[in-house]
């Protein structure tokens, strides 16, 4: 299976470089995996996609300030972003251009410091720092926005780029799907009837990193850290009307735990076409870079065919993509 089977062309345009004026004003693609059927809504309208004894699960991760500005002795200033630590692990993270082991650097407009101790490559680095590095990172750091937005963060994007119920800090990046989702609306789902529960996955280097296999088997997954309260495993064992992923993170969380049984630790599963999923029956996405491992988990659960359809569908229909975009409600 190669990775260039799972291409499209994206539009410079049909990339949502901010986020929408109102959360959850955006809208709602939805798409039947079983025929292909698709049917225009609006994200706000999702509870009418749901019943009564449904099972939603969210992703409670928090997204660390983690872009750090930093300068060297010379003056040149580089860029960081500080990724998701595992136990005892080294502190990493990515960078943009040169760095060498042993330089120190000092972050811009403060006095705080951090030396290079090891480079790993592909524009990976470990560090050591004059406090822990996710505190400096959450006292001086930015919103670290995905590269291809091609811009700054602001104010606005400090809540923006997070969930209204973001709790458990330690994410390089937001569980994209879950940023249209609003108070109102989940109270609607729960006065529906729709019981909602939680867990954490916190988005990791993974999520950065491109594949540079040819084939999708040859990719190999880095590991993010997870954790599932027993109200939701209670949750999941009790009967149900159907389990509704809300966002790619939340799925890989769930089918790992149905794969392994672990409720706490270090996921790595990758899910691509002929992937069999075991707990999730519906999922709320938003539209995914091509050639990328959100794209393949997507087709993997409704088809390419559905889903390559229903991509081209909401080009021609005007959708944003990615991260500030639009979403879909794969059943």
């Amino acid at each position: 299976m190669l990775v260039s089977d799972y291409n499209y062309n994206l539009p410079e345009e049909r990339i949502a470089k901010f986020p929408p004026k109102e959360r959850g004003s955006t809208r709602l693609l939805v798409l039947n995996r079983q025929t292909g059927d698709i049917k225009d809504s609006f994200y706000r309208n999702l509870d009418e996609f749901l019943n009564p004894g449904d099972l939603l699960i969210l992703n409670d991760t928090r997204v660390m300030q983690s872009r750090l500005f930093c300068k060297l002795p010379d003056g040149r200033e580089r860029e960081l972003v500080v990724l998701e630590k595992h136990g005892d692990e080294p502190q990493r993270v990515m960078y943009r251009g040169k760095l060498h082991e042993g330089e120190l650097l000092t972050v811009l407009n403060h006095d705080k410091n951090l030396v290079i101790t090891k480079i790993l490559g592909n524009g990976i680095a470990e560090v050591e720092s004059d406090m822990p590095l996710a505190e400096l990172a959450e006292q001086y750091g930015t919103v670290p926005l995905p590269p291809y937005l091609h811009r700054d963060a602001t104010n606005d994007d400090k809540k923006r780029y997070q969930t209204v119920w973001a709790k458990h800090m330690g994410s390089a990046a937001a569980p994209t799907a879950s940023l249209n989702m609003t108070e109102d609306l989940l109270k609607r789902l729960q006065d529906k009837g729709v019981v909602i529960k939680y867990l954490t996955l916190h988005v990791g280097l993974g999520t950065f990193l491109p594949i540079r296999s040819d084939k999708v088997e040859d990719h190999q997954m880095h590991s993010e850290w997870f954790h599932i309260p027993d109200d939701t495993i209670a949750a999941i064992k009790a009967p149900h009307l159907r389990t509704i992923a809300l966002g790619t993170t939340v799925a890989r969380t769930l089918e790992y735990y149905a794969k392994t049984g672990k409720t706490s630790g270090e996921d790595d599963i990758f899910i691509y076409p002929g992937f069999k999923f075991k707990i999730v029956d519906a999922l709320i996405t938003n539209y995914h870079a091509p050639k990328s491992t959100v794209l393949m988990l997507a087709s993997a659960f409704a088809g390419w065919d559905h889903l390559k359809n229903a991509y081209e569908h909401a080009i021609n229909e005007k959708y944003n993509f990615l991260s500030y975009g639009d979403s879909m409600f794969i059943c």
